[in-house]
């Protein structure tokens, strides 16, 4: 039997506190908050998920999803908006541009809503993972997509950079 990674885990938290003397007024209290393994980088390819459940994040201001693969791994994803529990999710070169998916910027169509989007191939999503917030698809030129960011700057970002279809929700 195979050791599950667990989803949830703990850390302590910079307190203000040095050998248990306050060193920083004003500095920590509050609830204990557990930090969740969140899948930026969507890189298990080509294998269905299905949406278990929606869940809370103390630790960001959008919620996150957790998913269930047909090969029974479980990993947290940032919801997309108006994606309902049940709701089928993929991760593919191939995958069709719907809300939910992940594929690379460069095979979904000028206009789309994107979130979590990868600066640099492979590394995972950096760009836009907020509550409410998306970027659009602009133009394509060459090997650089142009994205509209929610700030309004229009950035050029790989088209081999990949971003889940979507606007975040929360």
């Amino acid at each position: 039997m195979t050791k599950i990674k667990r989803l949830k885990f703990g850390r302590k938290r910079a307190v203000g506190r040095s050998l248990g003397k306050v060193t920083s007024r004003h500095k920590g209290g509050g609830a204990k908050r557990l930090l969740r393994r969140v899948d930026f980088k969507r890189d298990k390819r080509g294998v269905s998920a299905r949406m278990e459940a929606a869940e809370y994040d103390p630790n960001r201001s959008a919620n996150l999803a957790l998913l269930l693969y047909d090969d029974g791994e479980r990993r947290y994803i940032i919801l997309p908006d108006q994606l309902k529990v049940g709701d089928r999710v993929l991760s593919d070169v191939s995958a069709p541009s719907k809300l939910g998916n992940a594929l690379p910027l460069g095979k979904i169509p000028v206009g789309t809503e994107v979130h979590n989007i990868e600066l640099i191939p492979g590394r995972g999503g950096q760009l836009v993972r907020t509550a409410g917030s998306a970027a659009a698809i602009v133009a394509r030129e060459g090997k650089y997509v142009h994205l509209k960011m929610p700030s309004g700057e229009v950035r050029r970002i790989p088209a081999e950079s990949w971003a889940t279809v979507g606007r975040v929700g929360g």
